[in-house]
Formats: structure tokens, C-alpha cells, sequence
């Protein structure tokens, strides 16, 4: 499993992960998230309206057990900091800051 990373830094998203699950099979739209302080991978979800007007979601992603997704959160998220060692993150500041 390959994982590419993108930098945002917009709000509490730090970066978005593609991972290459094999050849020709991307999963896009994983979120790397900084709340207060801690760091939280969040998967894709599908959000909808019912019938009734409710919004509604679910997982993209499924996993047979809670401690299946809890792992493969665990690697993205180690990933994530073994490639944040290497691109650090640069801040541009405007002339009015």
C-alpha cells in the first residue's frame, strides 16, 4: 500500500492522502485533520437527504471489525508523520500580517 500525500493546512485539515492499493486502484479523499492538537484520520463518507428531508451518511469504507479500521487509521497517520518529518510545512505570510 502506497500512500501519496498532500499538503493543505487550511482550517483543522492538515494534509489528504491518495493510497495506491494496487495497480490502477486508487482510494482517494482520506483527510489528515489537526483538533486541538490532535491528529485524526477521517475516511470518506456519503452524505445524503432522505425522502423525510433528514441528512443521512454513511462510511465509504468498510471494515469487518472496529479494530480493522483502528489499525489502518493507526498506519495513515504514521505515514503521514514519517512524511511531515520530511516536508516540513512552509507558512507565506501576506505584507498585512
Amino acid at each position: 500500500m502506497e500512500m501519496r500525500f498532500r499538503d493543505v493546512n487550511t482550517g483543522i485539515v492538515e494534509a489528504r492522502v491518495v493510497i495506491k492499493l494496487s495497480e490502477g486502484l486508487l482510494l482517494n479523499e482520506i483527510t489528515i485533520l489537526n483538533r486541538k492538537g490532535e491528529l485524526e484520520v477521517e475516511l470518506p463518507k456519503k452524505t445524503f437527504t432522505t425522502k423525510n428531508g433528514k441528512t443521512a451518511s454513511f462510511d465509504i469504507i468498510q471494515f469487518e471489525t472496529e479494530d480493522e479500521k483502528t489499525l489502518f487509521s493507526l498506519q495513515v497517520k504514521n505515514e503521514y508523520l514519517e512524511w511531515r518529518k520530511k516536508q516540513k510545512k512552509v507558512r507565506v505570510f501576506d505584507g498585512d500580517e
